[in-house]
């Protein structure tokens, strides 16, 4: 086999590192001060606003920084280098981007990265005296300080025997000499004290992990995904320090691949001239170790083609790159590609291949939290929040801007935004913790836009998780076990109540969870933990989030003669853990249809949600009010959670008021539904049940919290430092819409707050006699299993008879169960067939 020809490279890398000391020398930051540079006169007057010290320059003054302790980090902006090239051409045209030194470091960012701490090792200054009178000195400082002192030393010896070995034989001794003084100095990277990034070009497009190549191996490259997985902060050695037990010298390993084989045999000179094999011993203080966490990016999901399943990617996160990303952000991520090799038994089964990874340089999170979007108000948008609070109907206005595009549903809009806003989080001296997150669940047929709804707070909150019933488990949701790819130890891996911690978890389809899957919400829901013992791992995980869910009824359509238990199937222990719950019926009605329909055609006509205006066919004769975009209303979120409104004496007593009364309605309720019981005829083969009020929205103490926290939160809205009655009212009110539609019937609905009369129709009465006269014909017959089930007709007339019904009253309700495809009657009027088989009730 013939050996490969040698290439000599073309990049002369020290004119290189010239180049690069002289960009980080010269260049002034952009901006006012930059142009104010190319005047002389402006330059003075530039330098004559510099505090002390202080150097126009703008990486002069980050090594000052740097030395002195305050970062760690020395970020390089291409943008920058591509600048400071085009303005020292000397006037010439600007030369293309292929032959630029910034296109050089985006396809080579490995290598520059060296060429970078090669010249910042030669252009770094001293520290000031304060950075030096720190009382926490680190560990390598003394180290490093006493190492050079014994250099100096050292040094010093050498140079005189030097001087004394050149009077006597010449010359000849001074190379010799001078490479045993070199191999006692230090490597680069141990005393270096800075870690250098590069941050990407503004214009540099975003990829997604199925587009990143082998083509782009060593290359600066740009990937959008959202985060799964975030490993511990572990130490990862890069230089490794041994001390020689015979001539007591250091020696240093630098290391550069994940395993490494240590030393053993001392190979310093003094060693080498005695003869003598020194035994090494590792010294943890003196070696260099870089804070190190791994994070697993994953593609979003407009970025997966149709058919295939979303692609993962390694991401490796030194320094001041650690603790940047948390499970469940949406992130740029700026980094090198590079390959990294197999080790151990997956080598050998690799044999060639490689797996990849990305050496994290910038990160740049895509939904920043609350806190952050605070912070990064800007002069006009400060000045529209400021005008919209100053709106008396602001919280009319904010909510309408929940989903626009979505026609009608006010209350539930409104509900939305108090769900996005929350109420503060309580925590007593004893450290009990009362939740401040609402929980909404909404219910009612297909077609009303729940699934949009939940879609759109997802989007608004900078913590939002969607996920759906039928795809999700009971794992999924809270955590799994997993074995960790760096050290092979059992860890957890959140599931979507953890990744959307402080935050919203949607769960669309609730009523399609397996009850074994949904218990995992109940902790949630309330003491908004997720308690683990799995695998040897007892711990308890936070899930402090808010939880929004839509559940669609068990038949094709809501049935409003039967409970809401029955038309949802959900338990009530489950549904009662919801401050706010709401039932969404599509009931026919001109008025409505034609302005939904109207609303609906200027949607897709326009691309745009319509105002009142565009409705009227009267856009230019009044100013519309100023629309609320999507960023200016996730920074009116951010203003309403920051503040922390106090519950006044008299609002607690009106409260208290208010509830009591509640309890009250609620208990007459209770006792006119028992008389009507006893007063009543038997249940006992009537197929009416002996107790069906529905328990959803019984007054509990948790309509006490409930209401407190729907107070607090429309509190907020207004930017009140206290609540008021009028908050409470409010609160009051949208619970009451809530539970008149929960209680809505056609006819007799006599409900407050959760309760029913009596289901003593006929017709409702009739079908429950159905209903257990097929679960009875099912468990005998279960062998003979059949897709559509079916009755006997004659068998139906004489059970509703004996009930105290007549014909004309079956008849009644096999047509209005037909009209809803319930269930179907032959011709013959012989056999009901039920279309789909509903479930037993009680």
């Amino acid at each position: 086999m013939s050996a490969l020809a040698a290439i000599r490279s073309v990049v002369d890398y020290e004119s290189e590192v010239g180049k690069i000391t002289q960009f980080m020398e010269k260049f002034v930051d952009a901006g006012g001060k930059k142009q104010a540079a190319m005047d002389e006169d402006a330059s003075e007057a530039m330098v004559c606003e510099l505090s002390p010290g202080e150097s126009p320059a703008k990486y002069v003054n980050m090594l000052q920084r740097v030395a002195n302790r305050s970062e760690d980090t020395v970020e390089i902006s291409l943008d920058d280098v591509r600048t400071f090239e085009i303005e020292s051409s000397g006037g010439h045209p600007p030369f293309a981007f292929a032959s630029s030194l910034a296109y050089r470091i985006e396809n080579n960012a490995k290598c520059y990265g060296e060429l970078f701490s090669r010249a910042i090792d030669n252009l770094i200054p001293e520290p000031s005296e304060s950075a030096m009178q720190d009382p926490e000195a680190d560990v390598l400082d003394v180290l490093f300080q006493a190492r050079r002192d014994r250099d100096r030393r050292d040094r010093e010896v050498v140079q005189a025997a030097e001087q004394e070995i050149i009077k006597a034989i010449g010359t000849d001794g001074e190379g010799a000499h001078k490479q045993a003084l070199g191999a006692d100095l230090f490597p680069a990277i141990l005393t270096r004290r800075y870690s250098v990034r590069f941050v990407p070009r503004a214009n540099q497009a975003a990829q997604a992990v199925r587009d990143i190549g082998a083509s782009q191996i060593g290359h600066l490259v740009t990937v959008r995904g959202i985060v799964t997985r975030v490993s511990d902060i572990r130490p990862s050695m890069i230089v490794a320090a041994y001390l020689c037990d015979s001539c007591g010298c250091e020696v240093f390993q630098e290391v550069k691949t994940r395993q490494f084989t240590p030393l053993t045999q001392c190979q310093s000179p003094r060693c080498t001239d005695n003869r003598s094999r020194g035994k090494l011993h590792k010294q943890t203080r003196g070696s260099r170790f870089l804070r190190f966490q791994e994070v697993k990016l994953q593609e979003m999901t407009d970025q997966v083609p149709m058919g295939d399943i979303p692609r993962t990617l390694t991401i490796h996160c030194y320094e001041g790159s650690v603790r940047k990303l948390n499970p469940g952000d949406v992130a740029h991520i700026t980094g090198v590609f590079l390959p990294q090799p197999y080790t151990g038994f997956r080598a050998l089964r690799a044999g060639l291949l490689a797996d990849t990874l990305l050496e994290a340089h910038h990160i740049r999170p895509l939904k920043r939290r609350y806190d952050q979007l605070a912070s990064e108000l800007t002069p006009e948008l400060y000045m529209r929040l400021a005008q919209l609070n100053r709106d008396p109907d602001v919280f009319g206005r904010v909510s309408r801007a929940i989903a626009p595009e979505i026609f009608g549903h006010d209350d539930v809009k409104k509900a939305l935004l108090l769900l996005l806003v929350g109420a503060p989080t309580k925590r007593t001296k004893d450290g009990m913790s009362i939740r401040g997150d609402i929980n909404i669940c909404l219910m009612g047929d297909p077609g009303v836009a729940k699934s949009q709804l939940l879609r759109f707070v997802a989007k608004v909150a900078p913590r939002g998780v969607y996920t759906t019933g039928r795809g999700s488990s009971g794992v999924g949701l809270t955590a799994a076990v997993m074995r960790d790819s760096v050290t092979g130890e059992m860890v957890l891996e959140g599931g979507a109540l953890v990744l959307a911690d402080n935050g919203i978890c949607a769960i669309d389809e609730f009523d399609k969870m397996d009850e074994s899957d949904r218990t995992a919400i109940h902790e949630v829901m309330e003491q908004q933990t997720i308690s683990i013992s799995k695998a040897g791992i007892t711990t308890t995980l936070n899930a402090r989030t808010s939880i929004l869910a839509a559940a669609n009824p068990a038949r094709s359509r809501y049935n409003p003669r039967m409970t809401p238990e029955e038309n949802i199937n959900l338990p009530a222990a489950l549904l009662s853990r919801f401050d706010v719950l709401f039932l969404m019926l599509d009931r026919p009605n001109h008025d409505d249809d034609l302005l939904l329909a109207r609303h609906v055609a200027w949607v897709h006509a326009h691309g745009r949600h319509p105002t009142a205006a565009d409705l009227d066919g009267t856009a230019g004769a009044a100013t519309p009010e100023e629309e609320i975009d999507m960023e200016l209303l996730r920074h009116f979120i951010a203003g309403a959670r920051a503040r922390n409104p106090t519950l006044p004496r008299a609002v607690a007593d009106y409260v208290v008021g208010a509830y009591v009364q509640l309890r009250q309605q609620y208990k007459s309720a209770l006792d006119s539904a028992a008389s009507r019981r006893v007063g009543g005829r038997s249940s006992i083969d009537t197929g009416v049940a002996a107790n069906t009020r529905s328990n959803i929205g019984n007054t509990t103490p948790r309509t006490l919290l409930a209401i407190l926290r729907l107070a607090q939160a429309r509190a907020r809205i207004r930017a009140a430092d206290a609540v008021g009655t009028e908050d409470v009212d409010e609160a009051l009110r949208l619970m009451d819409a809530a539970h008149v539609t929960l209680d809505s019937q056609p006819a007799g609905s006599s409900g407050i707050f959760g309760e029913r009369q009596q289901r003593s129709d006929p017709v409702s009465s009739i079908f429950s006699i159905m209903t257990r006269q097929l679960a009875t014909v099912q468990a005998v017959s279960a062998s003979r299993t059949a897709s559509m089930p079916q009755l006997n007709y004659s068998d139906i007339l004489s059970r509703v008879r004996d009930a105290g019904f007549s014909e004309a009253d079956l008849s009644r309700c096999l047509q209005q169960y037909e009209d809803i495809n319930i269930l179907q009657v032959n011709l013959t009027r012989t056999r009901i067939t039920f279309v789909s088989a509903p479930t037993a009730t009680d």
